[in-house]
């Protein structure tokens, strides 16, 4: 019996004459791009070093387009975002020793979000590998070390023949699901030699699908449809998958009201009867989900910002869809289901039975009614009004890439994606520095849309570099500083807990003329103006910067029993 993956193409006599005969002037950096643009890559995100230049030689050589910023935490950051939009592996070149490491925590939050990337790094030369004291530059004991707590898996080069497979490897464990960072370290002395290895002309790496077990599903189909008050909680990896049309499918099949956690932005229509929209930070809504006798989790892992901070105590049945092993039923005991969210939903629909419950979109108003009333008893009147002229300004159809500010904490709440894959934030890790840089590599990814990056003043000046990026490439990017003087949200953290802030405070550079020096149109606005300014902004071409000084402040939190 012969089976498809058994078969092997023979080769054309043209295509061996072309192997025996590989072209002069390569070297395995050669090797690297050939394998990229044979997986399907075409853009290429990074920073050259001494130890990586084999590799930056041979870009030119090659029809990869290469997008270079001018910090590697932002390099990853850029290439986190294109393989969030693209759905495709980002590569991501770096450099040995300080270059690699100070990637780290780009990959933690590609790690944490289940982002493609595609890290590939130099080594110090193949002799002294192994880790001894030889005293080569950049020279870690061992480098791989640093990521293995970091990245799904980690692919360590010693020959040129290993690097095609090597990464074939990487790009399949990156795309398989969850989806991740992957790293690949090639040493110096591989990457500058010489290569007599034929040109590499394709790649086989089709990621694995994570199918769910029909005993477990058919299980789960059964409670759902028997199931008096069902509700189900979307998070990432719905959109990662692709899955918000089968989601809404067995929504309405189940008449069961759908949240959705920050990662899960736009999974389910924000004004759909059924939607509870994102406010799974307020007690109202989990209250409403300890109540459900059924609740479906699909692609979360019910972490720290989806439990309302640990305090969501499931009264019924759980059913978790997680493609993540490290997620399934890490935080609640469940019916596991490890899969896909795509394949587990589709399995599910043709299982589940019909409901009929007319009170659920009733129920759902309640909800989100009394939502709005808590927010409109604390006075944050600007907070709103900043937030609505953010999305009026912003096209429907636009990204937008949220830092570590305490708009982004409404954003994760109250602001409506218009749909999945178009509101992104770095609230997998929490790192500052992340709107800007992945907003450019948005840009880069789909440059017929304008892209939206939103910062504090604090987070900005972690990227602020990236205004040379912007404008080398003409990367289609407004850049919105909400410029408070200092650490936003830490200000009131200290002040709640401490009664008195500490180095929250920052002198900062007048943002306006900083981005004009870098040859980026830059406005000051008001609330009164900025969706007017944002807008002109975003519907021209290119990168520009709008400044919103201004102090807003969170809503208060229902996780503390204070409210």
């Amino acid at each position: 019996m012969t089976h498809d993956h058994d078969l092997v193409l023979r080769p054309t006599q043209e295509q061996i004459t072309a192997a025996l005969n590989p072209p002069a002037g390569r070297n395995g950096g050669d090797l690297v791009v050939e394998t990229l643009a044979g997986l399907g890559a075409t853009t290429v995100f990074g920073l050259p070093g001494q130890h990586a230049l084999g590799m930056f030689d041979a870009l030119r050589r090659s029809d990869l387009r290469y997008v270079g910023l001018r910090v590697e935490n932002n390099a990853g950051f850029a290439a986190d975002a294109y393989g969030r939009i693209t759905g495709e592996a980002a590569p991501l070149l770096l450099s040995t020793g300080p270059g690699a490491l100070t990637s780290l925590a780009a990959l933690q939050e590609a790690a944490a979000a289940s982002a493609p990337v595609l890290a590939i790094s130099s080594q110090i030369p193949t002799a002294g590998l192994g880790g001894g004291r030889h005293g080569y530059l950049h020279e870690l004991p061992d480098q791989a070390a640093s990521f293995r707590g970091v990245v799904k898996s980690v692919h360590t080069v010693r020959t040129q023949s290993q690097i095609p497979s090597a990464i074939e490897a990487a790009w399949k464990s990156a795309l398989t699901a969850p989806h991740g960072p992957v790293w690949v370290e090639i040493p110096q002395d591989v990457l500058l030699a010489e290569t007599s290895i034929p040109v590499v002309t394709g790649g086989d790496a089709f990621p694995e699908e994570v199918v769910p077990r029909p005993e477990l599903t058919a299980v789960a189909a059964h409670l759902l449809s028997g199931a008096e008050r069902p509700a189900i909680i979307a998070g990432g990896g719905v959109v990662r998958a692709d899955a918000s049309g089968k989601l809404l499918q067995l929504a309405e099949t189940l008449r069961a009201p759908v949240v959705t956690t920050p990662g899960g932005k736009g999974a389910f229509p924000w004004g759909h009867p059924l939607s509870l929209q994102s406010w799974i930070e307020d007690r109202h809504t989990t209250d409403f989900l300890e109540d459900a006798d059924v609740l479906l989790v699909v692609g979360s892992g019910l972490g720290e910002l989806s439990s309302n901070y640990h305090t969501f105590r499931p009264r019924g049945r759980v059913v978790q869809i997680e493609a993540d092993l490290g997620k399934l039923e890490s935080n609640h005991p469940a019916l596991g289901i490890h899969a896909d969210a795509r394949l587990a939903l589709q399995a599910l629909l043709e299982t589940v039975s019909e409901r009929q419950d007319e009170s659920a979109p009733e129920r759902v108003r309640e909800v989100l009614d009394k939502v709005a009333a808590r927010i409109a008893g604390q006075e944050l009147t600007l907070e709103q009004e900043v937030l609505a002229s953010v999305r009026r300004a912003l096209p429907a159809d636009s990204p937008s890439f949220w830092d570590m500010t305490i708009l982004a904490y409404w954003a994760w709440s109250a602001f409506d994606a218009k749909g999945p894959n178009r509101m992104h934030s770095a609230q997998g890790a929490g790192g500052l520095g992340y709107g800007f840089p992945a907003a450019l590599g948005a840009a880069a990814a789909d440059p017929t849309r304008p892209v939206l990056a939103v910062s504090g003043d604090g987070g900005a000046l972690y990227s602020i570099a990236e205004l040379a990026t912007a404008r080398q490439y003409g990367l289609n990017v407004t850049w919105l500083i909400v410029d408070d003087g200092g650490y936003g949200i830490l200000r009131e953290y200290m002040n709640d807990a401490f009664g008195e802030a500490t180095a929250t405070e920052l002198t900062r550079p007048d943002y306006v003329a900083l981005a004009e020096s870098f040859g980026v149109p830059g406005v000051r606005t008001t609330p009164e103006t900025l969706e007017a300014d944002l807008a002109k902004a975003l519907s021209e071409p290119g990168p520009s910067v709008v400044v919103l000084p201004a102090l807003l402040r969170m809503f208060a939190p229902t996780h503390l029993g204070t409210e």
